[in-house]
This record gives C-alpha cells, structure tokens and sequence, in this order.
C-alpha cells in the first residue's frame, strides 16, 4: 500500500508537477487551502508527510503548519514546505514552529523526492523506537 502525503496549494501548475513527480510512489491527497486541508485532517485522516505551499488566501502555510504542530496529533507529521517567496529562509527562521524541509519554488524533483523519502524513513524509525 502507498503512503500518504497531503498536498496543500493554490497553483495548478504546481499541483500537476508534483502529480506527475509523485503520484507513481505515493497517494496523493490534493487540498486547494488550508482550510480544506485541516478540515480533512479532522475527519481523522493521517497522511505520512505533508507539503504545503506557504503563500495561500485565508489561511496560508504557516498558520497551518502553526496550528498541525501545536495539535498533540500532528506535533511529528513532517513538514516540507515550497514557497516561491524570496526571503524564504528569512520566513521560515521567523516562524514559531520548525519545520522538517523546505524548498523554493521552482524546486528540483529529484530532491523532493530524496527529501521526502529521508523524513518518512526518519518519522517511521521515531516510531518503532516509542
């Protein structure tokens, strides 16, 4: 069985980058906001990693990875974040959560897909080990 990896953003370009990029290896559950994306979270779903663009109407990137990472439930939900922001590490080192990864779009697949397959290894090696 494929694991889980919740997308969350606003472009279509990017949504069908990573379709094509990911969808042979993993299942992907596309989710347009943040708003979408915690409201499926609270239906009990449980993906193995999440990517979520940070710059998003209503309820953007860091807001959601704010209020997963506060949640007990999430707190070890890995976390890649894309933004095509310029002061992206600036962004991220101001925020009041950590976050696993993060990459500027445009990003480089091969990496993504290495990224992505070091955090889930490292989050299934945290859960043997508990």
């Amino acid at each position: 069985m494929k694991k889980q990896i919740l997308i969350v953003d606003d472009e279509v370009s990017i949504l069908k980058l990573l379709n094509f990029v990911l969808s042979k290896e993993y299942d992907l559950i596309i989710k347009n906001s943040g708003v979408e994306a915690i409201s499926w979270l609270e239906q009990g779903n449980d993906p193995e990693l999440i990517i979520s663009d940070l710059q998003m109407p209503y309820f953007d990137g860091s807001s959601l990875i704010r209020n997963l990472k506060i949640s007990g439930y999430y707190r070890d939900t890995p976390v890649i974040l894309l933004s095509g922001a310029d002061d992206l590490d600036e962004r991220v080192s101001q925020m009041s959560v950590k976050v696993e990864s993060y990459m500027q779009k445009p990003f480089n697949p091969t990496t993504l897909k290495r990224v992505i397959s070091e955090l889930i290894a490292r989050k299934n090696d945290l859960e043997l080990s508990n």
